[in-house]
């Protein structure tokens, strides 16, 4: 039981864990749902979502904590000061001068508060089912699974190589706590959109490696973007990051996929549909595809190769037309292509595809 001192603690915990998890999945819904044209709706349905944060953060800044649980305190804190600042930045981009950027930006705070949050996962179970796809949550086995992992042992959870995150030419990298060297697992290479970095991307795909069991490498392009008319400038960076992991942890060659969004999924094509190509499967989602592209094609290499290709029907920067050549132009030259045109889709990280995405990438674990 807790002693007099820490009663005021856990108080503090126990209003700004669920507030600060309420902000993050507002900050998810705007992020799936933002357009130039669905903004005002946003900001309706975000209406009162984080009025419970400010309260229980400046209550938790005005606790004298116990000193042993002031690391709880530090990270609680950081998660709810950026979670309650992309909302905020959300909901005043209406009197930006380009709302729709604006909101964009304000966007980057769910990354922040991820990191932050994350390493209390393995002592509150809210963050620890936060961090696993929704239906895993009643997994007992799972959650067994996972509270037994010792999250502090070397090489496992979420890293940065090579320089902070989001450094330009590394890469953020997550391997599951609960990772075993005796068997091998499947890696999922995730390319941030443009202007975008891996350290940020990351977060798009790391509750589903936590609960399917898979390594996921986030790199971050050389430059503000994917090289995409130089495919020589990142494409060799990311052959070597793959390399290095596999040199350190045990990865699956029949079971590697590239996937991205906007120009990291042209990107995936860029590579993706060379010969020579390390990866099995690719998932380009809200890409660019250019019938240029083929000419850089390998024949061999497309056959029979697994494409899922997801875009939405309302894409304002790159049309579905465009996912719609695509699909017809790669099952011609013989992919086995799979292809998912959301309706209400815009520009924006489709974060409910992914579930769907890894049932065909990896089947077994479905």
């Amino acid at each position: 039981m807790a002693d007099a001192a820490t009663e005021p603690a856990i108080d503090a915990i126990s209003a700004l864990v669920p507030a600060t998890l309420r902000a993050l999945h507002a900050i998810e819904f705007a992020s799936r749902h933002l357009s130039p044209t669905s903004l005002p709706r946003i900001i309706d349905a975000l209406a009162g979502r984080n009025d419970d944060l400010a309260p229980a953060l400046a209550a938790s800044r005005a606790l004298e904590w116990p000193g042993r649980l002031a690391p709880v305190r530090d990270h609680l804190e950081r998660a709810a000061e950026a979670a309650g600042e992309a909302l905020a930045g959300i909901l005043a981009a209406p009197d930006a001068s380009q709302p729709i950027i604006a909101a964009y930006r304000s966007l980057r705070g769910y990354a922040r508060a991820c990191e932050s949050l994350y390493p209390l996962a393995a002592h509150l179970r809210p963050v620890s089912h936060f961090f696993l796809e929704q239906p895993a949550r009643a997994d007992t086995a799972l959650v067994d699974r996972i509270a037994a992992a010792d999250p502090t042992r070397e090489g496992v959870g979420f890293m940065h190589v090579g320089g902070p995150s989001g450094t330009r030419g590394a890469f953020s990298l997550y391997v599951p706590e609960y990772y075993d060297s005796s068997q091998s697992w499947p890696l999922v290479v995730a390319l941030h959109g443009g202007s975008g970095n891996g350290g940020a991307f990351l977060w798009s795909w790391l509750r589903e490696a936590r609960t399917r069991g898979f390594i996921l490498i986030a790199p971050t392009a050389a430059g503000s973007t994917w090289s995409l008319m130089e495919p020589e400038v990142d494409g060799p960076r990311i052959d070597r990051m793959v390399e290095d992991v596999a040199n350190e942890w045990n990865i699956d060659a029949s079971y590697k996929l590239l996937t991205g969004m906007s120009d990291g999924g042209t990107f995936s094509y860029v590579l993706g549909l060379r010969g020579g190509c390390q990866f099995t499967h690719l998932a380009p989602i809200a890409a660019s595809f250019h019938p240029l592209l083929m000419t850089f094609a390998d024949a061999t290499r497309l056959r029979d190769l697994p494409i899922h290709i997801v875009h939405g029907a309302q894409d304002w920067m790159f049309p579905p037309e465009m996912a719609q050549g695509a699909e017809r132009t790669l099952k011609e030259a013989g992919a086995a292509v799979v292809y998912r045109e959301i309706a209400d889709l815009s520009h924006t990280y489709p974060r409910d595809e992914n579930a769907r995405i890894l049932d065909w990438f990896l089947p077994d674990k479905a």
